[in-house]
């Protein structure tokens, strides 16, 4: 069957249309978006006209825990987060729950309704990533992908301690291929070390880690210098040292510096999560005032460095993180409950509950800054930053249209900035900033942008013919409404999708879930040379043995134990 949207107002960055009326054709059977000249006049053709409204490519989640060990204790420890929401289940969906710690169900649901189609989880410990994998092939409709957490696995600082930059590139290869992950994350780089021997809390970018003789610097280099040797599509996925600490805006510049040396050509190097978090002045609690204009000034100078907001949203959350020193200091500044756990040779995690609240100072100056990065940076410049909450750590993933609304609309934030604390609205730029970004650079930071970080825009993000036919309509007509001084109907209408198709297929019909269907889990096949390859694979069964209380076979994921696996092969610079 071919689906014909017609009278679509269609916004789509990677093509540079900017809301204009035209026809979007889907094969469903192939579930890719065709050239509409081809389509026949008779036969299975079915139209749906789209009166002017809103159209773009699903949208994509760069970055949110979703899955896996870490959102399951906050499951555990959260049931008043599932208290009085369960959703019982209808004739074409299954029953889910949750708010800031949601059922698999539910996430793949609240997604699509949103108008997004893929999602990538944030961090998975290699060792739990079978358990990341078992939740996302049980989270419906969305795509799905996993960064691997490598910064603190005692393999991989072994070939940095040597200097092995090539065994190093054949191990972070062999471990994408083993736990079916995308990329390289590192958190924190080289603190769960400091963490384990009880030598302090917390490091920063060029103190030294205990018993291996590095730095994060280093740390941070070496997997850049992987990814680069390696052609992963998405550079190394960076949680910065000293994340959430007064004054770590200099470790954050620091860290898009280290990046630049790693540069190939004019390829990304490495993405900055969660940038909020890493964009404090100060030296206390006290005098914490936001970074916004140094960090616009460094990323202008850094063609090399993508990032995400971390956009920090007013209420309670739970934060979750494998930087588990920050956890622990951000435990005792909520004083409430909180889970802390080591993964033996890899890493560490945290889980806090905790609420942002409009009088805090702190938590004010926090919400300011990814606004203030995102309104302050060039047009251009735009390309290299993605929206998100790192859900659920500044908010859940759910109020990413409250987020839009800020953004596009003066009006609205300035309705926000009279009900939070004075003293830190003093110490924002944003009050005095008067750009509203418009539904085109939307487009960039929802859509474009991520699919091309990811190094997916062939097929995702966009609207041209031959993409995955991933499409959201919402029930907004761009070119009769002024978001600037309606950004409640914006919000409105960017929370429940009036049409969402997965890969040809409608699954959301004005705002409610009308089919589940799997989506595809991808994974990152990095070929390395095989002699190397087989060489360091040896070393690493031999040194399972003495770090793992697991054999490597089951350590290593299977192709068949993940539903829809999608093998995306590159080919190193190791030949």
């Amino acid at each position: 069957m071919i689906l014909v949207l017609k009278n679509a107002c269609v916004v789509d960055p990677l093509q540079g249309i900017d809301c204009e009326l035209m026809d979007i054709c889907i094969d469903v059977s192939l579930g890719r978006v065709v050239p509409c000249d081809r389509i026949p006049t008779k036969g299975n053709v079915k139209i749906i006209d789209l009166e002017g409204r809103l159209t773009m490519a699903g949208g994509i989640d760069i970055h949110a825990h979703v899955a896996g060990p870490k959102i399951n204790i906050a499951r555990l420890m959260r049931p008043e987060d599932h208290y009085r929401t369960n959703i019982p289940a209808g004739d074409t969906y299954r029953a889910s729950c949750g708010v800031t710690t949601q059922t698999v169900i539910r996430t793949g649901h609240r997604y699509a309704q949103l108008g997004y189609t893929l999602v990538c989880e944030a961090a998975s410990p290699p060792l739990k990533t079978r358990h990341t994998h078992e939740e996302l092939d049980d989270m419906p409709i969305v795509d799905k992908l996993v960064y691997i957490l490598m910064d603190s696995t005692w393999l991989g600082l072994d070939y940095i301690v040597e200097g092995e930059i090539e065994k190093l590139a054949a191990y972070v290869s062999w471990l994408l291929k083993a736990t079916k992950g995308y990329t390289i994350k590192l958190v924190d780089p080289g603190a769960d070390i400091a963490w384990f021997y009880g030598n302090g809390i917390g490091l920063d970018i060029d103190d030294q880690i205990p018993e291996y003789g590095l730095t994060p610097r280093e740390i941070i280099a070496a997997y850049c210098k992987v990814a680069q040797l390696l052609n992963l599509p998405h550079g190394v996925h960076i949680h910065t040292n000293k994340l959430g600490i007064p004054g770590n805006y200099r470790t954050l510049l620091e860290t898009f510096r280290t990046g630049e040396a790693s540069s190939f050509q004019d390829r990304l190097v490495m993405h900055v999560t969660h940038v909020q978090f890493s964009g404090y002045k100060g030296d206390c609690w006290y005098n914490i005032e936001p970074a916004s204009e140094e960090i616009v000034k460094e990323l202008e100078k850094s063609p090399h460095v993508s990032i995400d907001l971390g956009q920090v949203t007013f209420g309670n959350t739970t934060t979750m993180t494998a930087d588990a020193p920050f956890e622990f200091v951000l435990y005792h500044l909520s004083k409430w409950k909180a889970v802390l756990h080591d993964i033996e040779a890899e890493t560490a995690t945290g889980i806090v509950p905790y609420t942002y609240r409009k009088s805090s100072y702190v938590n004010c100056v926090q919400w300011a800054i990814g606004l203030e990065i995102a309104l302050m940076l060039r047009r251009d410049d735009l390309w290299r930053i993605v929206l998100s909450t790192d859900h659920p750590n500044a908010g859940p993933f759910t109020r990413y249209p409250l987020i839009i609304s800020w953004l596009m609309s003066r009006k609205a934030r300035e309705e926000l900035l009279k009900k939070l604390n004075q003293r830190a609205v003093r110490k924002m730029i944003l009050p005095s900033i008067d750009r509203e970004l418009d539904f085109y650079d939307i487009a960039v930071i929802t859509r474009a942008a991520p699919a091309r970080i990811l190094g997916l825009q062939e097929e995702r993000g966009t609207l041209k013919p031959g993409a995955i036919a991933d499409v959201a309509v919402y029930d907004i007509k761009p070119r009769e409404l002024d978001p600037s001084k309606e950004p409640d109907k914006v919000r409105k209408a960017l929370s429940r999708a009036w049409l969402l198709i997965k890969s040809g297929h409608v699954v959301v019909k004005e705002g409610k879930i009308v089919q589940e269907i799997s989506g595809e889990t991808l994974y990152v096949d990095a070929k390395v040379r095989e002699d190397l390859y087989k060489e360091v694979v040896n070393e690493i069964k031999k040194k399972f043995k003495t770090y793992y209380s697991v054999t490597y076979k089951s350590f290593y994921i299977k192709s068949y134990e993940i539903h829809k696996l999608k093998n995306i092969t590159v080919v190193s610079k190791i030949t």
